[in-house]
C-alpha cells in the first residue's frame, strides 16, 4: 500500500439477518411504481454468501511464496498460483506481462493478472487489488529491518484473497453482467521512506501501465473497486477522498449496502484524506470511477493499519470477521447490479 497524499454460515442466518433489516432506513428505488429498499433490493438479488475461510486460505497461500517482490523466485512463483487460481473461476484469463522502472531505475518484469466473466458484455464492474509486496519494511520500529521485505499479509494478499473468494462464488453462482477481476503487480515498489523523494508516479506501476496499456482495446466499466488493506482485526473503512471525488455515488451505495448487511462497524461515512493507489490512475488515466476500500488507521502514525510496512504484516494479523464483512459486501453489491441489469433486460 502507498503513502497518504493530500488532494483535490450460513444463507439462512443470512436472510434472516436481511429480513429483520428490512424495516431500517436505506436507498430506495422505484419498481413498477412502488417504492423498494435497499434492504428489500438485497433480498431480492440473492447475493451467495461470502465465505472467509476460503478467503483466509488464499491468504495463507500467498505469504507462504514468502515475500512477492518482483524479479524474485517467490513472485514468479506466486504468479503462476494466481494464475492457475484466478483462471479455475473466471471464464477468460489474460496475463499482461510489462517491463516497468522502479524509483532507482530497476527494471521489474512484472504481471498484471486479469480474470473475466461474461466477457462480450458491455455492461462491465471493474475488481481490483495488488499481489506484490513492498520491498522494504522502511515503517517497522526496529530500523535493523527497514531493508527488508515485508510478508504483506494484508498489504496485498488480503485484497487478493477476497477477490478469488469472489470469483469462485461467481462460479458458482453465474451472473450476467460483466466482472474483471485485475490483480495489479508493482503497487508497492515506491521509493524507501528515507528518501522522502516524491518527485515521480512510483507507486502503483502496474496499475499505471495497465490504464495506459488495457488488456482489451479501448476497455471499459462503468466503475471500479480497489480492495487494499481489507483483512486485519477491527479494520475501519472511511470514505477516502479521491473515491469520493470520483465516484462518489459508488462509494455511497457500497457504504449504505454494507450497513444494512450488519457490517456497518467497519464502514465508517467520514471522510478523510486521499492517498495515492491504484485507483487513482484508474481513475486519472483510465477514466473508470474507482474507489478503494482501504483500511484507515486513525490512532496510527501511518494513517495506515498498525503493521503496515513492517515484518510483522503476517497471518497473524488477519482477522476473518474482516474478510467477511468486506467480501459480502463487495459480493452483495454485485448481485444488486447484476439485478438490475437483468431487470433492464427484461424490461426491454
Amino acid at each position: 500500500m502507498v503513502r497518504n497524499y493530500i488532494k483535490p454460515v450460513i444463507m439462512g442466518i443470512f436472510m434472516a439477518v436481511l429480513s429483520f433489516i428490512t424495516a431500517c432506513n436505506g436507498s430506495q428505488q422505484k419498481s413498477d411504481g412502488k417504492t423498494i429498499s435497499l434492504a428489500e433490493q438485497i433480498m431480492k438479488a440473492e447475493a451467495p454468501v461470502f465465505n472467509p475461510d476460503s478467503a483466509y486460505y488464499f491468504i495463507e497461500k500467498q505469504v507462504e511464496f514468502g515475500p512477492r517482490v518482483p524479479n524474485t523466485t517467490a513472485h514468479s512463483q506466486c504468479a503462476w498460483y494466481l494464475m492457475q487460481s484466478l483462471g479455475n473461476y473466471t471464464t477468460h484469463l489474460d496475463v499482461q506481462e510489462a517491463k516497468v522502472r522502479a524509483y532507482d531505475g530497476t527494471v521489474l518484469n512484472i504481471k498484471n493478472i486479469i480474470g473475466s466473466f461474461n466477457t462480450k458484455t458491455k455492461d462491465r464492474i471493474l475488481l481490483c487489488a495488488h499481489w506484490d509486496t513492498r520491498p522494504f519494511a522502511d515503517h517497522d520500529p526496529d530500523p535493523a529491518n527497514h531493508f527488508t521485505p515485508i510478508p504483506g499479509a494484508n498489504d496485498g494478499a488480503s485484497g487478493v484473497g477476497v477477490l478469488l473468494e469472489i470469483a469462485r462464488q461467481i462460479s458458482l453462482n453465474p451472473i450476467n453482467i460483466g466482472i474483471d477481476i485485475i490483480l495489479f503487480d508493482a503497487e508497492d515498489y515506491g521509493e524507501h521512506q528515507s528518501l522522502q523523494a516524491r518527485t515521480g508516479d512510483y507507486w502503483a506501476l502496474g496499475a499505471q501501465y495497465w490504464a495506459k496499456n488495457p488488456h482489451i482495446n479501448n476497455y471499459n466499466a462503468r466503475f471500479g473497486i480497489l480492495l487494499d488493506m481489507v483483512g486485519a482485526s477491527d479494520a475501519v473503512f472511511t470514505m477516502e477522498a479521491t473515491s469520493m471525488y470520483y465516484a462518489p455515488d459508488i462509494m455511497k451505495k457500497v457504504w449504505d449496502i454494507s450497513h444494512q448487511i450488519r457490517f456497518g462497524s467497519y464502514f465508517s461515512y467520514k471522510r478523510t484524506n486521499a492517498v495515492v493507489d491504484d485507483h487513482t490512475y484508474i481513475n486519472e488515466i483510465a477514466n473508470i470511477p474507482t474507489i478503494d476500500i482501504i483500511h484507515y488507521g486513525e490512532n496510527s502514525y501511518t494513517g495506515f493499519f498498525e503493521h503496515w510496512h513492517t515484518v510483522n504484516d503476517n497471518m497473524d494479523v488477519i482477522d476473518k470477521n474482516t474478510l467477511n464483512a468486506v467480501g459480502q459486501t463487495v459480493l452483495t453489491f454485485i448481485y444488486l447490479e447484476n439485478m438490475k441489469l437483468d431487470k433492464a433486460q427484461s424490461d426491454s
